[in-house]
């Protein structure tokens, strides 16, 4: 018996049925005597219904507006999982993220969990009731709504088991847990048992979408015992915990990809000390996340500096740079759409040289041009045009030896 955290994605509570089931799952844990406090994100693609209706009004709506309309989301999957549970009768109550003690940054798309006040579920938990929190949300100090970006309700969940000292934080999803690939695009992938904190955040920040990044840097800062499993099956899933290692022997052990990859390349800026400084800084201050850069230089006096953004933060960067132009110093500024990153993670990396060449000898036998490139000690990423992507994948994953004769299962698409 314990205190545990539930997480349900949009999938596993996508319609009433669902949510029944989600009922019974938590009823199950219930009957052995835990507590239980339960993260829900919004139905199905309720959430993409809610960006299209407000883009149908502006192409460029208020940020905080946006936040008022998609925390609604998560409001109607909490109340009727709350219902569910009472018509089963137990005792149970919903709870919005700033009901429920969740403050954030004052930002809003993008905000960060600075701190819990657990007061109120600690109250309700000691009733006896099942707690069910909105994931994805908070409050600003200002009192404002935020929303912490999309997978914001992993974070929520681990933010939560971390506050509240958790036995356990279960991620229920419409997979049996992390796999070698994504299963959608690679039928051969196969489930890992464990895996490391470390090459779980690798896999994340490089798009496998089973987890939100910064769901496991909290669980690696706060030592949450983190598992990812099927909300469908009763299947064992993968447990992402300190020191574990994804397959024991294999050089690499995963395979990600990003499809919402785009480059930018200053041209002409001036050569000399605090350029990048002054160029990165601009772009923070506006929440522009940068990732692989590459600066080059054809002459004594000015440098080109590329990068690459999230597609959907293009405009936002492009905006950034050209007001900032007098002041940054730069010539002009060139873009490229349509790209994507295809990654290769693994602890066993670290030991074994030649892992980075074979990765790109398998994409030039498949005459994909490589764009950029970026390592680490356990991971290696290219950019690559968005129309290879899978192609990519799957040859990758077939070249480090991750494929198995099973097909793997995804419910609820």
């Amino acid at each position: 018996m314990g205190l545990i955290v539930h997480k349900y994605g949009g999938t596993s509570v996508g319609t009433i049925e669902r949510i029944m089931k989600v009922a019974d799952r938590i009823i199950q844990y219930k009957e052995a005597g835990h507590d239980m406090v339960v993260v829900v994100s919004a139905m199905g693609k309720s959430t993409d219904v809610l960006v299209d209706m407000a883009k149908q009004i502006s192409p460029y709506p208020s940020e905080r507006e946006m936040d008022m309309l998609l925390a609604t989301g998560e409001q109607v999957s909490i109340a009727l999982l709350a219902m569910a549970l009472h018509q089963k009768g137990y005792d149970a109550i919903s709870l919005t993220g700033w009901q429920a003690g969740v403050t954030t940054e004052s930002i809003h798309g993008k905000a960060r969990i600075t701190h819990i006040e657990t007061e109120r579920i600690r109250r309700e938990l000691a009733r006896g009731r099942v707690v069910i929190v909105a994931g994805f949300q908070g409050v600003s100090e200002a009192g404002e709504i935020t929303t912490l970006g999309r997978g914001g309700s992993d974070t929520s969940a681990v933010a939560l088991a971390a506050s509240l000292n958790a036995d356990k934080c279960e991620i229920f999803t419409d997979v049996a847990g992390v796999y070698t690939a994504d299963p959608r695009v690679v039928p051969t992938a196969s489930k890992l048992d464990s895996i490391s904190y470390d090459e779980m955040l690798e896999l994340a920040n490089l798009g496998a979408g089973v987890l939100h990044p910064r769901s496991v840097e909290a669980a690696k800062t706060h030592k949450v015992r983190l598992v990812v499993r099927s909300s469908f099956t009763t299947e064992e899933g993968t447990y992402v915990e300190e020191g574990a290692h994804m397959e024991t022997g294999r050089v690499v052990s995963g395979v990600a990809h990003d499809e919402d990859v785009a480059k930018v390349t200053v041209v002409g800026m001036p050569a000399r000390v605090g350029t990048l400084s002054r160029l990165f800084n601009t772009l923070a201050d506006h929440q522009v996340n940068v990732d692989i850069i590459i600066q080059s230089s054809y002459d004594a006096a000015v440098t080109n500096i590329s990068f690459t953004v999230a597609g959907s933060d293009l405009k936002k960067t492009l905006d950034t740079l050209n007001a900032h132009r007098e002041q940054l110093g730069f010539e002009k500024v060139e873009c490229e759409e349509g790209l994507s990153k295809v990654s290769i993670v693994g602890a066993g990396m670290v030991n074994n040289p030649g892992v980075a060449a074979e990765m790109f000898r398998v994409l030039a036998e498949q005459e994909i041009t490589i764009k950029m490139v970026s390592t680490s000690d356990i991971k290696v990423s290219c950019v690559i045009p968005a129309e290879h992507t899978e192609r990519a994948v799957r040859s990758l994953h077939t070249a480090y030896g991750l494929d198995v004769a099973e097909t793997a299962v995804v419910h609820g698409v």
